[in-house]
């Protein structure tokens, strides 16, 4: 049973940055989409961004274009998410998934397809 574990979140003040983390255990990442997930207080989750197993399809949010960056390096098991410019409405619960690659990987994001996998998350709070 894959197992997914996120850190790097934390207080940070608005323009910001942090760079968080996501290892497995149990399984390899390799073969599957990684998705960054977040969910704000009182809101619905939203795909941020997503990387296909080879890194040769990502996808962002608008909200997130030209902030974030995903990227993954499959020897570690490991996906990363560089949070920049970070602003007030970026504060949530960032959460780390994967899916089996059967569908575009923009799809996932987008909520078509579920994630098989999900971390427990880790809060990331904008604030001055």
């Amino acid at each position: 049973q894959l197992q997914l574990v996120e850190s790097g979140g934390g207080l940070v003040q608005p323009g910001g940055s942090l760079r968080l983390s996501c290892v497995a255990s149990g399984g390899t990442l390799r073969h599957y989409v990684i998705g960054w997930f977040r969910q704000a207080p009182g809101k619905e989750r939203e795909g941020v961004s997503c990387i296909s197993s080879l890194s040769d399809s990502t996808y962002y949010a608008d909200s997130v274009k030209a902030r974030f960056t995903i990227s993954r390096d499959n020897a570690k098991s490991a996906a990363y998410l560089q949070i920049n410019s970070l602003k007030p409405e970026d504060t949530a619960v960032y959460y780390c998934a994967a899916a089996v690659p059967q569908f575009a990987t923009s799809s996932y994001c987008r909520g078509f397809y579920g994630m098989a996998y999900w971390g427990k998350g880790v809060l990331v709070t904008v604030s001055t």
